[in-house]
């Protein structure tokens, strides 16, 4: 017997969701007393909702800058992972979940600090971690059909010469802060592996940038062979689905993106287009044109990267351990909504994508060429 009003509507809301994207996820045996480092930023606080509503204690560690609306409960500890640990000290915890790794020199840190005071280490990685230095225009005209890359792909290396202490390029970063938890937490330890992750909340538009444009409407253009494959997974699909690791205590390596099957740029943009009211057309300019007028997969063009095998990782053993999605459409409409709540600056000056100007001269010149 439920043993009040909160409890119900936590149950129904979980009951509703899960029989919405095809799973039920079950509520924990017993509460957990999650650290959460970080917890403010793109993906923190719907980790920290949904943990609260499943019944988690928990506390997060920030430097307090973010004025985020969080549960009532939530601790905050305030601190910094450069210099400042004091607010951690003397405390334990059942699980730690590092969500801002940005730096494998904090994870040295924080996992040498945690070593006692925590039984299990989550760590957010990257699929950037992966040895595949192809970001741009290399693998063009490979139409990948099946995953190359799953959780035992080779991953980066120090390059020669290299010492600990010196500075890394973000996906050396990721392998090193990967070895150091494997290290300090053997077979306690959970490294989840996200590609692009999109949603509401996302202010790199490195995936709001589609929704927005098709829903302005249009002639859109449309990047290379629309059978190329790609990914992306929901930051609440992915964040849901962490804070179930964490109450079973998963260990291993994983990645973390999506949707359950092989999704081409065709159908992506299918998906996209469901959930707007605009009326567009899309019009495929070929790579190497392209590449000719100068843009750059991922920074001009998001979520594109044409041929590359990041774009289509096995994500077999995510989905085995419970990893669920939400329809694109529906990311894509909560995305837009939340998009129209952006300050006017924001709105104006995203960080990806070609701006309109350039998507219309580089359509007026792949016209002229066809005639």
């Amino acid at each position: 017997m439920l043993s009040s009003r909160r409890e119900f509507l936590k149950t129904t809301t979980s009951m509703s969701a899960g029989m919405a994207f095809g799973t039920l996820p079950r509520f924990p045996s017993a509460p957990k007393r999650l650290l959460i480092l970080g917890g403010t930023g793109f993906i923190g606080p719907h980790m920290v909702r949904y943990a609260v509503d499943r019944g988690h204690q928990v506390t997060i560690f920030t430097r307090g800058n973010s004025k985020v609306d969080l549960p009532n409960g939530v601790e905050r500890l305030v601190g910094d992972r450069n210099n400042d640990h004091a607010a951690l000290r003397g405390r334990t915890w059942d699980i730690v979940l590092d969500n801002n790794a940005q730096d494998y020199r904090w994870v040295r840190t924080s996992t040498s600090l945690l070593e006692h005071s925590v039984d299990h280490y989550i760590l957010i990685s990257s699929i950037s971690a992966y040895d595949l230095n192809s970001f741009g225009w290399t693998n063009s005209e490979q139409i990948l059909m099946e995953p190359k890359v799953d959780e035992g792909y080779p991953r980066i290396k120090s390059p020669v010469g290299w010492n600990y202490g010196d500075e890394a390029p973000y996906g050396l970063m990721k392998t090193l802060s990967e070895d150091i938890v494997h290290n300090a937490f053997p077979g306690k330890n959970t490294v989840v592996r996200p590609g692009l992750i999109a949603g509401p909340g996302d202010p790199t538009d490195r995936f709001t940038y589609w929704p927005v444009r098709l829903a302005e409407g249009g002639e859109i253009l449309a990047p290379g062979n629309p059978k190329h494959s790609n990914q992306v997974i929901d930051q609440r699909d992915l964040t849901e689905w962490i804070i179930r690791l964490a109450e079973d205590q998963v260990a291993g390596d994983f990645n973390a993106t999506g949707p359950a099957t092989r999704m081409s740029m065709e159908s992506m943009f299918n998906r996209i287009g469901a959930a707007t009211d605009g009326s567009y057309r899309l019009t495929w300019v070929p790579e190497y044109f392209l590449e000719a007028e100068g843009l750059s997969p991922w920074r001009d063009i998001p979520t594109w990267i044409p041929g590359d095998p990041l774009m289509l990782v096995d994500i077999n053993r995510s989905i085995a351990a419970g990893l669920t999605f939400r329809p694109l459409r529906l990311t894509s409409k909560d995305t837009l909504k939340w998009h129209y709540t952006r300050p006017e600056k924001e709105r104006s000056n995203p960080l990806f994508g070609m701006s309109r100007e350039k998507e219309r001269d580089v359509l007026k010149a792949w016209s002229a060429n066809t005639k």
